[in-house]
């Protein structure tokens, strides 16, 4: 089953060579996900890694839920995770670290 939240992380030619695997280990650490395990424990989150996004001219990119996120770096992506579990709280969810 998918997170309510899923992440796309391009890993594509120009990603790649922009860093974008140290933003698929950061999501993976904060998530608690491993190699086989992509959706987080609380069903808010699943990462996924695509080949490409077409969007190598703002690379490294992220997509979540069909929004997109240029230029990322793991802190970014963290601080995007963190904004949406704040989010969510008001909803009753709390953050699973």
């Amino acid at each position: 089953p998918k997170g309510k939240y899923v992440i796309k992380v391009c890993d594509g030619t120009a990603c790649h060579v922009k860093n974008s695997v140290p933003i698929i280990e950061a999501i993976r650490k904060k998530l608690n996900l491993t190699g086989d395990k992509f959706t987080s424990n609380d069903m808010m989150f699943t990462l996924e890694t695509v080949s490409c996004l077409g969007a190598c001219g703002i690379a490294p990119v992220v997509v979540i839920n069909e929004v997109v996120y240029p230029l990322m770096s793991p802190q970014k992506i963290l601080e995007i995770i963190d904004n949406i579990y704040e989010k969510e709280k008001c909803d009753g969810v709390t953050n699973v670290n």
